[in-house]
């Protein structure tokens, strides 16, 4: 019973699961897109469309025309590649050192990510509007080609890294489970590198979250174009502007997150963050653009202030920790002495570390307590879209779910990385994610 048990177990965790996420997540983009630009993002509506016709059908018909993108959205795709490329090389920064990894090594990344965005977004700004080589609403009117281009090349670009992983590896972190679905999922290589290009740094922070920013400019303008700019589609694209900024300043945290010193570059956060990011990161937004709601000035005074507080007060537990932990806890946390649990670790090479864990501040509140206000933060980009349809607030129940399983495989990698000394941590800071409550 207990063998059964357990080899049912990894069957769904090393068959199931990856099989269900590869055959359900590229068709559900197209899904996502064509409900929100052709349905009025009304699931309902979605419902009678694969009701009358049935869902195969419907599929067929959706993703059928745009499968395989189109010569603009390829031009577009390599055009944004290739600057991006660009920036990472000849954007100078200061050099930055990410984690040790379990095989000891240590990898080496440049720090000009807010030099990058800023470029990114004056170029887009200066080519459309000032230059006027193309419109701004480019990527609106071929979003579902993009969608399909961009679902072919990361397919591609995934297999590309699975083979790199087993046969060119760029570091001794890599290897496989001997389950070929599971390896492609979830990756052969923690750190893949190509003529210096970091991989998961390009896909994660110059693709992915690059491009969030360009295409919220392009769902401004179409909604511009069409029914005039309303006050909500103001406050969705500036508070998630305020979040990409963030984010870039603290990027070098980032560099030292789970996303990154754990998982793998493969379909799960390769595919992730060139195909999921921008179309459901977008999604609450994309539903404006037809959806001109017009808040007034209170409303949309309150919420964009709520939603900036919420996003600060992310970076600033965030950045609490990167200071503390840079600092060696040298420096003072609420203007007190911080309360530190020195922890040692092995990397799989039998090396022995150190490393400081933080338990006071907002690191006091709750293990994972910055999880709090960016979730706040979504919420107050979504809400603007009021509450007729349910589209706008999938993205916020996706990430609640994402952030609630991370912490789970947080607190799980820690309690088997610091052993006694994570418990005492548990001690210290009892509450998970909300302080007195979980």
């Amino acid at each position: 019973m207990v063998q059964d048990t357990f080899r049912i177990s990894r069957w769904i965790h090393f068959t199931f699961v990856p099989l269900f996420m590869l055959l359900v997540c590229p068709p559900a983009v197209f899904i996502f897109w064509y409900t929100n630009t052709s349905l009025m993002g009304s699931f309902q509506a979605l419902g009678a469309l694969i009701g009358q016709n049935g869902f195969f059908s419907t599929l067929s018909t959706i993703a059928g025309p745009v499968f395989l993108g189109s010569k603009t959205a390829w031009t577009i795709l390599a055009s944004f590649a290739a600057f991006q490329l660009l920036l990472m090389r000849i954007v100078p920064g200061k050099p930055f050192l990410g984690p040790v990894t379990p095989k000891g090594n240590v990898p080496v990344y440049k720090a000009n990510g807010v030099a990058c965005f800023i470029i990114t977004v004056v170029s887009f700004l200066t080519a459309s509007f000032g230059l006027h080589l193309f419109s701004p609403t480019i990527i609106y009117d071929h979003l579902g080609e993009l969608f399909g281009a961009l679902n072919c090349f990361s397919l591609l670009f995934c297999a590309f890294l699975y083979f790199k992983g087993i046969y060119k590896p760029s570091s001794s972190d890599c290897g496989t489970t001997g389950h070929l679905a599971f390896d492609y999922y979830w990756g052969t290589e923690l750190y893949p590198r190509v003529f210096g290009w970091d991989l998961k740094l390009f896909t994660n922070c110059r693709f992915g979250m690059m491009s969030w920013g360009l295409i919220l400019l392009s769902y401004a303008a179409k909604q511009h174009e069409l029914y005039g700019l309303s006050d909500s589609m103001i406050v969705a694209v500036a508070l998630q502007f305020i979040y990409l900024t963030k984010f870039y300043f603290w990027e070098t945290g980032y560099l030292r997150s789970l996303d990154i010193m754990h998982d793998r570059a493969g379909f799960y956060i390769c595919w992730g963050c060139l195909v999921w990011v921008p179309c459901i990161y977008t999604s609450s937004t994309m539903y404006l653009v037809h959806h001109p709601i017009q808040l007034g000035t209170f409303w949309a005074s309150t919420i964009f202030f709520a939603g900036a507080a919420s996003i600060i007060i992310n970076y600033l537990a965030d950045r609490q920790r990167q200071i503390v932990r840079a600092k060696q806890g040298a420096c003072l946390v609420w203007r007190k002495k911080p309360r530190l649990i020195e922890a040692t670790y092995q990397t799989q090479t039998g090396e022995t570390k150190q490393t400081i864990l933080l338990a006071s501040g907002w690191w006091g509140l709750a293990r994972h307590f910055h999880y709090i206000p960016e979730l706040a933060g979504t919420f107050f980009w979504s809400v603007p879209a009021l509450f007729n349809d349910f589209m706008p607030y999938f993205y916020f129940i996706f990430l609640t779910c994402l952030l609630l399983d991370r912490a789970f495989r947080h607190d799980k990698r820690c309690a088997d990385k610091y052993g006694e000394h994570w418990d005492l941590y548990c001690e210290q800071v009892p509450y998970k994610v909300i302080p007195y409550v979980w």
